[in-house]
C-alpha cells in the first residue's frame, strides 16, 4: 500500500509538472491579444482541443500502469481509486480540473456520478457510441472546454473490483473522464 501510495505521489508530481509545461507552451504559442470572453478562436479552441487529448492519453495511461503493476486481489488499493485521488490533486492545482465519473450506474464511489447536466448528457453520447463529448462554456467571463472522454474496460483486473463489467460488450464505456481546460 506505501509503494502505490508513493507512486500516486510521484505520478501526481511528473503530471504537474506536465501540465505547467503544457500551460507554458501554450503562452508562447497565444496571441499577444487576451481571449475573447465569448467565443474563442478557433486556434486557441484547437490548442486546447490538443491539450486535453495529450492529458486523457497520460491519465489513462497512468491507471492501466498502476493496475497492471500493484492491483494483484481485490484486497489492493482499486486504480481507480487512486486515479480520484489523483484527479483530486490535479483539479485542486488549479490549472484544470478533471473528473473520474461512473456511466454504469453502480458507482465504486458514490461521488463519481454526473453532477450536472452537461455530464450527464456526455454520459449518454459516450454510450451511446460517441468518441468524445465537448462544449465550450464561459466562467467568470473565460472561456474553458468542457470534454468528456469514454472509459472502457480495458483489463481483466478491471472485473475484480468491477462484477458488473463482466458483460460490458467490448468498447462500450463504463466511465468517462470529464475535463474542464481553460482557453487560451
Amino acid at each position: 500500500m506505501k509503494k502505490l501510495y508513493s507512486l500516486t505521489g510521484c505520478v501526481a508530481a511528473a503530471l504537474l509538472a506536465a501540465t505547467v509545461s503544457i500551460s507554458a507552451v501554450k503562452d508562447t504559442v497565444a496571441d499577444e491579444k487576451p481571449a475573447a470572453a465569448k467565443t474563442p478562436d478557433k486556434a486557441a479552441l484547437e490548442r486546447t482541443r490538443k491539450t486535453v487529448q495529450t492529458l486523457d492519453n497520460i491519465y489513462k495511461q497512468v491507471v492501466i500502469l498502476v493496475t497492471d503493476k500493484y492491483v494483484h486481489d481485490e484486497d489492493d488499493f482499486a486504480a481507480g481509486s487512486a486515479a480520484v485521488l489523483l484527479f483530486k490533486k490535479i483539479s485542486d492545482s488549479g490549472s484544470h480540473t478533471v473528473r473520474l465519473l461512473d456511466a454504469t450506474g453502480e458507482p465504486y464511489e458514490p461521488k463519481n456520478v454526473a453532477k450536472d447536466d452537461f455530464e450527464r448528457e456526455g454520459i449518454k453520447r459516450l454510450k451511446a457510441g460517441a468518441a468524445n463529448y465537448e462544449q465550450v462554456v464561459n466562467q467568470e467571463g473565460k472561456p474553458y472546454l468542457r470534454a468528456l472522454t469514454p472509459v472502457p474496460v480495458v483489463m481483466k483486473k478491471c472485473i475484480m473490483c468491477h462484477e458488473h463489467y463482466a458483460d460490458v460488450k467490448e468498447g462500450e464505456p463504463i466511465g468517462a473522464i470529464s475535463y474542464t481546460v481553460p482557453i487560451e
